[in-house]
């Protein structure tokens, strides 16, 4: 690839839980924090190309490096930034103070140049600017940037930047989830397999110390950068736990740590697995969970219910190789945007793990990205009922580049489609049984579903919308209305299809042509 290729992801809601590890020996080097002209050039050139080479639409720089300029008002309210008549104007409390010569609308170097002297003429005009860190003008720019792009295009500082790769890809660390309390650090919960749980802790068990530091009144950051070091070195911490009078101390040595995005629960005969996001270990601890259900239950497994209800999604790679898992052959699903690398068709490369066992995947609201693209991929093979509501519809890609600063800017530079060629973006998944009622009680939902009326058809689900048709939209996802609930009437249903094989069999309907309409869906965007 020509630009700086880093991963592609999904956009993922924000969690107030901190899987804590440790970076790189280069990402803990210091970066000088005060503002250089030359630096802040590298990182506007380095924006804008990337902006213009990926992003999935035709981007002019000049509008970038306004908007960009403009928000750096934020900082100092006093200060103007206005293109006019070839030139950029630079005015402070109301009166012009300077002018700069406008570069060619989409002359990259040259508007980064542009953008760097236009901030060094307002840091001498305001002492707000003047004294702000090299990081607070560069969020500033570059989210005014992102402003005029998408909801799902962002920009991530060196701090943020460097928890989103921990938790895309692992780091060092002792593996827990945690939350900072008056008192000290709650655990809230200790992930399998790591050296936290071989050292013995517990959910609910409390640090109240830290590599010889008292844990109470410690701030979040600091918590996390403490225990954070080098795979193979030692953090010693005491712990207090509720039945015992003292508190305890372990040495714990930290290893490589992928946040937990898969859990597996057994409900008689029937194997749940939750899969709450998509990182690089989430294909391969689905694998594992499902040898440990086949293990578990034996010749009396009767099928696997796949949870994905408030996934916000994850990595693109391993949305398709979760759904290879279960899908034998046939596309998984396409993206197409502007950038030439960006049509990309991925299809099914091995048999799936569990033969004919029945599958049920459970979807609401809030289930986005990488989730639906599993969830479509199941229901187009047919290999899988879609239980629940209209899905959220968040059907971009998203490639994530790295900045000179070690920050991240998130752009969006494809839409992806379903095996039957459909656009998810704004449209989300149709379940097949529509479920968008979690407060009903089985024996009345189970009658309603026998009678056909929670069912819908893959004529419906796959009626042909334009994605800019709103309306159309709009009446193609009323047919199931989105609910944000997790109630347990889904898992209850999907019980009861996987038992019932006729029940089964009448809901899941035939396989659709998983590739003959994507030339056409390609058209319309």
């Amino acid at each position: 690839m020509s630009f700086r290729h880093l991963a592609i992801s999904f956009a993922a809601a924000g969690v107030t839980l901190v899987a804590l590890g440790a970076c790189t020996t280069q990402e803990l080097r210091g970066q000088p924090t005060a503002y250089d002209p030359a630096s802040a050039e590298r990182m506007f050139i380095a924006g804008y190309q990337d902006v213009t080479a990926v992003y999935i639409e035709d981007v002019a720089v000049d509008d970038l490096a306004v908007a960009g300029l403009e928000a750096v008002t934020q900082i100092d309210p006093k200060l103007s930034f206005d293109l006019e008549n070839g030139a950029i104007a630079v005015g402070y409390d109301e009166m012009p103070r300077s002018s700069l010569p406008a570069p060619a609308p989409r002359d990259s170097a040259g508007w980064a140049e542009a953008t760097a002297r236009a901030i060094e003429e307002a840091r001498r005009l305001s002492p707000a600017l003047g004294e702000s860190r090299a990081e607070d003008v560069y969020e500033a720019v570059f989210d005014g940037m992102v402003a005029e792009l998408d909801a799902y295009s962002r920009y991530a500082g060196r701090e943020e930047a460097r928890e989103n790769r921990a938790s895309r890809d692992g780091f060092g660390g002792i593996g827990v989830r945690i939350r900072v309390e008056e008192e000290g650090v709650r655990l809230v919960s200790v992930m399998e397999e790591t050296p936290a749980e071989a050292a013995g802790l517990q959910d609910e068990d409390l640090i109240v110390g830290i590599a010889g530091r008292l844990a109470a009144g410690m701030e979040q950051r600091d918590v996390i950068r403490t225990l954070r070091g080098p795979i193979g070195t030692y953090v010693r911490v005491s712990v207090r736990r509720g039945d015992l009078p003292e508190p305890f101390e372990v040495d714990i040595e930290r290893d490589h740590i992928v946040p937990q995005t898969v859990s597996y629960r057994r409900l008689d005969d029937v194997a749940v697995i939750r899969v709450s996001g998509f990182n690089q270990s989430t294909t391969q601890t689905v694998r594992e969970k499902i040898f440990r259900a086949e293990r578990e239950i034996g010749d009396n497994l009767r099928g696997f219910i796949i949870d994905l209800r408030d996934n916000p999604g994850g990595l693109l790679d391993q949305a398709v190789s979760v759904a290879d898992l279960f899908v034998a052959n046939g596309r998984i699903v396409s993206t197409h945007g502007r950038h030439p690398e960006s049509h990309q068709y991925f299809e099914a490369r091995r048999d799936d793990l569990i033969g004919q066992l029945p599958i049920v995947v459970l979807i609401n609201g809030n289930s986005a990205s990488a989730s639906e693209i599993v969830a479509a991929a199941l229901q187009d093979s047919r290999k899988a009922i879609v239980v629940g509501s209209n899905s959220f519809g968040k059907g971009t890609v998203q490639t994530v580049l790295r900045l000179p600063n070690e920050g991240e800017l998130t752009l969006t530079w494809a839409r992806f489609h379903a095996p039957s060629g459909y656009a998810l973006h704004k449209r989300g998944v149709l379940p097949d049984v529509c479920i968008a009622d979690d407060s009903r009680d089985l024996p009345t939902t189970l009658t309603s579903l026998r009678g056909g009326e929670l069912l819908i058809s893959s004529r419906q689900r796959l009626a042909s919308v334009d994605i800019d048709d709103d309306a159309g939209l709009e009446k193609l996802r009323a047919l199931c209305p989105t609910r944000d609930s997790e109630g347990e009437l889904d898992v209850e249903v999907a019980v009861q299809l996987i038992l019932d094989p006729g029940l089964y069999a009448s809901a899941i309907g035939d396989p659709v042509n998983t590739a003959g309409r994507v030339d056409e869906a390609v058209r319309a965007e």
